[in-house]
């Protein structure tokens, strides 16, 4: 019976050891390689920040193989990306009230949808399966489908930048998310 407990101690101190020491040293390990970043937009007394994380291409294929089409993304490396609006916007035509939200994509080759979610999980995708995401499609608030754009160039680090754009020939405020020859494009509106 002493054997038992002392089986069952040491399995608990192991456990506790990889989720609270191992789990969180691989976590900040991983951040080496795909930086922090945040953009801003200001726009009309409304402040637009999104939070993410930026991997590189370093010679691979990303959408397709290292990305596969037709998958849930947690649109950049480590925590889901996210999204903070000071005030109501719409994204394209559909409502998006002020706070915070985790920013999912589905991309394909021609076109991507995006979703905007009100969980944000710690990390982006399972501990058991890196290939697993945390979204869960209960939460998403909203959903568009956006078109890609080639790139001629490719870009070597995953960019999330606000773009000022000429959309239907008129001047927009865009999201725009750029990796390796693709681009897509997410109009915001005050």
């Amino acid at each position: 019976m002493k054997l038992i407990k002392k089986i069952v101690v040491v399995m608990l101190v192991l456990a506790a050891l990889v989720y609270f020491v191992a789990i969180p040293y691989v976590h900040r390990e991983t951040k080496k390689f795909s930086p922090y970043k945040t953009s801003v937009l200001e726009l009309d007394n409304t402040v637009l920040k999104i939070d993410y994380s930026s991997p590189s291409k370093k010679g691979r294929k990303i959408f397709g193989e290292l990305v596969p089409y037709g998958n849930v993304w947690r649109t950049g490396a480590n925590e889901p990306t996210t999204i903070t609006v000071s005030k109501p916007i719409k994204i394209i035509d559909k409502p998006l009230p002020a706070g915070t939200y985790s920013l999912w994509s589905i991309p394909n080759k021609k076109s991507w949808k995006i979703m905007f979610n009100t969980q944000i999980p710690d990390w982006g995708v399972t501990r058991i399966n890196g290939n697993q995401t945390t979204h869960d499609s209960n939460y998403d608030l909203i959903t568009v489908e956006v078109p890609v754009i080639d790139l001629q160039n490719p870009v070597e680090d995953f960019t999330i930048t606000f773009e000022e754009q000429t959309l239907q020939q008129k001047s927009q405020n865009v999201i725009s998310l750029a990796w390796d020859t693709t681009k897509i494009m997410v109009p915001v509106y005050k």
